[in-house]
């Protein structure tokens, strides 16, 4: 039954309750409701926040954000990860009732002696709980003393129920009546890198490749020469070193150079088509090197403060010990063959997907022992290849059943798949999603998805802001030459807390293969050395380096909530801040920053900006075109004295955003 004080329209829930709403140590979550009452009688709301034992931890009072709608709001900061919950409970306000009505009856002389004697009654009984304080239960019992006394007027003695001492101890410590709860609600907390992060993408094989020039063909790279780049990526501040698979290689059906059925010698072979004798997922390629390596690797990014991701593609090559061990593990056709995996008109022939209806717990018990191979070495997270093409129920059995024994491994899912798909990976317990941010490019796509993404999906969905992948170049990224390279890097670091790169990016990769969105000579087919000193001196590392070092001074950006997006005057112009107060900020302060990015990677654009001041934190002055605020552009260094409207002009070539630092003036 609904409760005396109804409490509804809780927040944040995920589908009434079924899956747990996310967050992660020292985030506030924003908790929301509608709390009201018959008649017109005060009531007031409490945020509970409940810890994995069960028991209650805080209590937060909530501010009504709009008494109209009857709609309250309170931030709740779980400091420990594990399974938390939450409920809010409505109550009615005896003391804000009296409050009211007695200020307007006393005021207008009416019951003016009945006004004050029911006051008395009332700070008489609420200083009588025995769980006070000694010193509220003073000031209450002064207060019901001040309300008796008739030598003094009634203004007087009604000042004297309504101090600002008396409402302080009452809100504090309110008397409650009629409480009725609403349910509770699952939390899930889990570690700070499940929100943030800046992933760096590598191809080990191809890190310290050298060309044999008798043979003309390349001798891959290992994970020893990998590691050798590990130093340069920690020093542009990326925080997780991504590997795309380090498996055997399987041979039947390789493809080569370009996705080519026609291999030469030397082709190394897509590392998605996994498998060979030399073994499968368990395993790694034995050019690569040994379990040793991988554990050096490990061991040298942890010592850079860096962490590693490993792919986990769930598919195997005709050579892949699964074929002929598990057939029924695969998908047999009507004449016999095993069908490999296909996404018309793209044919991947070097691939057979598993089929998960054929033989569901053999294949979850074999995929649980792999994934533990790998935590056992120290991959932290997981990125995991086309998760949208594999069932549900696998997904959310699996990662609650890694995250039960290991709570700190994240899973990050490539899905570019339809919205519906998408979210549910979310909902279900992947911690992470690509996103559509990487086709979304005009002034009006990125504000409707930065809004999207930092609404109602925040609960649940925290997306993950690529420019390009390896499989991902967009028409965008091959027709804007180096400032469209910088824009989506700001776009991306600015417009969510985790976002990453692959590698080359820094040299500004953007030749397409003919037809389709990806670049040509495609790393996934082959060996891709690059020069890292000419990617220092032309490339745009020093602009990714300080972009990570803005995203770790500014708590603003580490949050996903408390995204506002500005009206501007020009239709290429993006404008959009992040704000934390103190108690939302993950380092306890409040911060606020502004983006402004020209979208137009050709053409120097000028804008007036309408800022809406009061989402920064601004007093509003008199005059609206007076300087408020001193705004500290964290990447060029210079200061402006801004208002609400203040003008930009942006070059792309030159300075294709300003990243602002809100400070006083």
């Amino acid at each position: 039954m609904i409760g005396r004080i109804p409490v509804v329209d809780v927040g944040p829930v995920v589908e009434c309750g079924r899956w747990p709403a996310k967050a992660v140590v020292g985030e506030a979550v924003e908790v929301t409701a509608t709390v009201f009452r018959e008649g017109h009688d005060a009531v007031a709301a409490t945020a509970v926040l409940v810890g994995p034992d069960g028991t209650d931890r805080a209590a937060v009072p909530m501010d009504v954000v709009n008494k109209g709608l009857d709609t309250y709001r309170a931030d709740l900061v779980p400091d420990r990860t594990g399974r938390w919950a939450f409920r809010v409970e409505g109550w009615s306000d005896p003391y804000g009732t009296w409050n009211h009505d007695a200020t307007i009856k006393v005021d207008a002389g009416v019951d003016v002696e009945l006004m004050l004697a029911e006051g008395a009654a009332l700070l008489t009984r609420a200083a009588q709980r025995p769980e006070l304080p000694a010193s509220v239960a003073t000031t209450l019992h002064d207060a019901a003393s001040g309300l008796r006394d008739t030598s003094r007027p009634p203004a007087a003695r009604l000042a004297a129920g309504t101090s600002p001492e008396v409402v302080e101890a009452l809100a504090a410590h309110p008397l409650r009546e009629h409480v009725s709860a609403s349910p509770t609600y699952p939390l899930v907390v889990q570690r700070e890198r499940a929100l943030v992060g800046s992933w760096y993408e590598m191809f080990p094989r191809s890190e310290g490749a050298v060309l044999d020039r008798a043979t003309g063909t390349w001798r891959s790279g290992t994970l020893r020469t990998a590691a050798q780049r590990l130093p340069d990526i920690a020093e542009m501040g990326f925080d997780v070193v991504y590997l795309t698979p380090v498996h055997p290689i399987g041979s039947t059906h390789r493809k080569g150079r370009n996705n080519s059925l026609d291999t030469e010698p030397g082709d190394p072979g897509s590392p998605y088509a996994i498998g060979s004798a030399e073994g499968g997922h368990d395993a790694i390629h034995p050019e690569l090197g040994t379990f040793a390596d991988f554990d050096a690797f490990v061991s040298d990014a942890r010592a850079l403060g860096m962490e590693v991701a490993l792919d986990l593609a769930l598919q195997c090559s005709p050579d892949h010990p699964w074929v002929t061990e598990h057939p029924e593990w695969f998908t047999t056709r009507i004449d016999g063959t095993i069908a490999y995996a296909e996404n018309p008109p793209k044919k991947y022939q070097d691939i057979y997907p598993l089929n998960f209806d054929n033989d569901p717990e053999g294949i979850y018990a074999e995929v649980r022992r792999v994934l533990q191979v790998w935590i056992d070495h120290g991959v932290t997270a997981f990125r995991v290849d086309n998760p949208h093409t594999k069932p549900l129920t696998f997904w959310e059995r699996i990662i609650a059943d890694v995250n039960a024994a290991h709570p700190d491994v994240i899973f990050l899912a490539e899905a570019f798949t339809r919205p519906a798909m998408m979210h549910t990976l979310a909902r279900i317990g992947f911690h992470q999603s690509y996103t559509y941010f990487t086709w979304r490019n005009t002034k009006k796509e990125l504000a409707t998805y930065l809004r999207e993404v930092s609404g109602d999906a925040a609960a649940y969905m925290r997306p993950s802001f690529w420019p390009t992948t390896h499989d991902i170049l967009t028409p965008y990224m091959q027709h804007g030459g180096p400032p469209a390279f910088a824009i989506r890097a700001v776009l991306a670091a600015t417009g969510s807390p985790t976002w990453g790169i692959y590698s080359g990016y820094e040299l500004v990769e953007s030749v397409p293969r003919p037809g389709v969105e990806e670049q040509i000579d495609n790393e996934k087919y082959e060996f891709k050395p690059r020069d890292w000193v000419a990617a220092r001196e032309t490339g745009i590392g020093d602009l990714l380096t300080r972009l990570n070092a803005i995203r770790r001074e500014h708590p603003a950006l580490q949050r996903l909530r408390g995204l506002t997006v500005h009206r501007t005057s020009d239709d290429a112009i993006l404008c959009f801040s992040r704000r934390v107060t103190a108690a939302q900020s993950p380092h306890g302060r409040e911060d606020t920053v502004i983006v402004v990015v020209n979208t137009d990677p050709h053409t120097t654009r000028e804008a007036v900006l309408e800022l809406d001041l009061a989402a920064l934190g601004i007093q509003p002055p008199v005059d609206p075109d007076a300087p408020t605020f001193a705004a500290h552009d964290l990447l060029s260094g210079a200061v402006y004295a801004w208002g609400a409207h203040p003008y930009v002009r942006l070059d792309p070539w030159s300075q294709c955003a300003h990243i602002i630092g809100v400070r006083t003036l």
